[in-house]
């Protein structure tokens, strides 16, 4: 079997792709209409082009503009729980069999639907997917850089409310430039306390001290993107040394720039350097891709070869939020379904 063939086959983890950015066209144009809510163009191709990012994106602040159509629809219960539910099944299609799927719930407050009830719909949603779609998924929570303290305070309470209710950690997302993690240690000192989880984004359009900030400050046990840990060799090995994974996201980040040539992308250096990566889509519509696409990018920009695949695959598996029994089991599967296809 060739690499291709193995990676489309492959069963595979996602740990970093926000449900806002990976919303169907069709779904963006229904609830449009169903809601009257105004896009751009209400003619298919027209949106897919304006919701989807290309190569004459020039930053993280361009790279959420379209975010700003998808939010829009999705202010309702109904339309929370149809995006996740697609969500999930178009997931499962790539032969994603584990995803940690991640949003801000105060951004779905537009039309005064309460947190609880944003977080029921999504949880509906993902209940009925996994019942008729053959995989498992959890939440990640986001608070923003660029929220008020007092804001993301309540969005991580409101992950420790949902602890063992489908949430499994806390995220900082949003503007990294200009607005400190360490900003909102309080925010992360509430999911500390009650032994939730923490990713954050950093190191995407700032430097290896924003890294620093959110693993020495925040807590962090992943660190979405990464990108900039390179400039700081003494935090690279601290990184590897407690095996914190990062989550790469190779065609968002030539997107947003937060690397100058996505061929020179330090990922190859990091890997060789057993930095625990993952390969993750980011939002499979805005950047235009699936995971299978970011995995085929990966082995043809970087000749990484199949045991380079396989060991990034059980990287994603290995770095999953689940309980250690559970996450055992679910590996072990993994390299079976693994051992078949090689």
């Amino acid at each position: 079997m060739d690499l291709k063939a193995f990676i489309r086959k492959a069963p595979k983890a996602e740990l970093h792709n926000h449900i806002d950015g990976g919303i169907r066209v069709q779904t963006v144009l229904e609830l449009a209409q169903k809601h009257q809510v105004d896009l751009p163009s209400y003619q298919y191709d027209e949106l897919l082009k304006t919701l989807t990012i290309d190569d004459s994106c020039k930053s993280l602040l361009e790279y959420f503009k379209p975010f700003e159509y998808t939010l829009n629809v999705l202010q309702t219960e109904d339309a929370l729980e149809r995006a996740m539910y697609e969500y999930l099944e178009d997931s499962s299609k790539d032969n994603i069999k584990y995803i940690e799927a991640r949003f801000s719930p105060a951004l779905h407050l537009q039309k005064s639907l309460s947190l609880k009830k944003v977080m029921e719909a999504i949880l509906a949603g993902k209940k009925q997917a996994e019942k008729d779609f053959d995989i498992k998924s959890n939440l990640i929570i986001c608070g923003l850089r660029q929220n008020e303290i007092q804001k993301n305070m309540e969005l991580a309470q409101l992950a420790v409310d949902y602890k063992h209710k489908g949430v499994v950690a806390f995220d900082l997302a949003g503007e990294e430039f200009g607005h400190p993690a360490k900003n909102h240690i309080k925010a992360f000192e509430i999911a500390i306390k009650n032994n939730l989880c923490r990713t954050v984004h950093a190191g995407e359009a700032d430097g290896a001290h924003s890294i620093a900030d959110s693993i020495h400050y925040l807590g962090a046990q992943r660190i979405g993107h990464g990108t900039h840990l390179f400039e700081d060799v003494d935090l690279l090995n601290y990184v590897v040394d407690r095996q914190i994974g990062l989550e790469v996201c190779l065609t968002s980040n030539m997107q947003t720039k937060s690397v100058g040539d996505i061929a020179e992308h330090p990922i190859q250096d990091y890997l060789r350097k057993n930095v625990a990566v993952t390969i993750n889509t980011d939002s499979t519509l805005i950047s235009g891709t699936t995971l299978s696409k970011e995995y085929e990018l990966a082995s043809e920009l970087y000749k990484f070869d199949k045991a380079d695949t396989t060991q990034m695959i059980l990287n994603g598996f290995q770095q999953a939020f689940l309980p250690f029994d559970e996450k055992q089991d679910l590996i072990r599967k993994i390299k079976e379904e693994l051992a078949i296809l090689s």
